[in-house]
């Protein structure tokens, strides 16, 4: 797969800090993607006491959300796990899997962060700017910003603040179940990032792209 930007993984932390604010400037932040047929989950688990990375990534039909594909990489652990830092822990192996897929995704969504992220550079946003594929980052917790609660309805949401901008939205993908948290990573802008994790989700709180990522990066080997 062809990469768009490229850097050392091999960096200090205070390094990949200001990789962040240097890379976010190239963010794409409105609609900038084609009609989306297939749709990657990607999500990252850990082997061998934390020493192993073990990325999956699992491309769906979309709307169908039948699975095309999956692709499993491991990578040895370089990075230690700092909160705001994840994507350099685990993108050398997430990248490694997209590798070997047959073709690539036309669009991409994390299990993490976009730019609702106290640098607005999440793993989503730092992932397809490196690859060039829309992104969008679906999360189970809030990193940074404030919000209301959304109405207990499918598909409501409110809007993530942080810093007097809207950096994403508080999302209720379910009667009765926790929100999730979807920023744009790149090439998306809010309103399809949330439109596409809604066409992602069937009974379950998690988009099916996820779900099927999940069960390949953190199920049995």
């Amino acid at each position: 797969m062809k990469r768009y930007f490229s850097h050392p993984w091999a960096l200090a932390p205070a390094e990949a800090v200001a990789l962040q604010r240097e890379l976010r400037a190239h963010l794409i932040l409105t609609d900038h993607l084609e009609p989306v047929r297939r749709v990657a989950g990607v999500d990252v688990g850990f082997e061998a006491a934390g020493t192993v990375t073990r990325a999956a990534v699992a491309v769906l039909r979309y709307p169908e959300l039948d699975v095309l594909e999956t692709a499993i990489a491991r990578r040895p652990t370089a990075f230690p796990y700092i909160p705001g830092l994840l994507s350099f822990r685990e993108l050398p192996a997430v990248l490694a899997a997209l590798e070997q897929l047959r073709e690539p995704p036309d669009l991409l969504l994390c299990d993490g962060q976009g730019i609702a992220h106290p640098r607005r550079f999440g793993i989503a946003s730092h992932l397809g700017l490196l690859v060039d594929i829309p992104a969008i980052g679906v999360a189970k917790t809030r990193l940074c910003g404030t919000h209301e609660e959304p109405p207990n309805q499918r598909g409501a949401w409110t809007p993530l603040w942080g810093q007097g901008e809207i950096i994403g939205a508080v999302l209720r993908s379910r009667i009765g179940v926790r929100p999730l948290y979807v920023s744009p990573g790149h090439r998306v802008g809010l309103e399809t990032a949330i439109a596409y994790v809604m066409g992602c989700c069937t009974r379950y709180r998690l988009p099916e792209t996820t779900r099927h990522a999940h069960r390949l990066a953190s199920g049995p080997r």
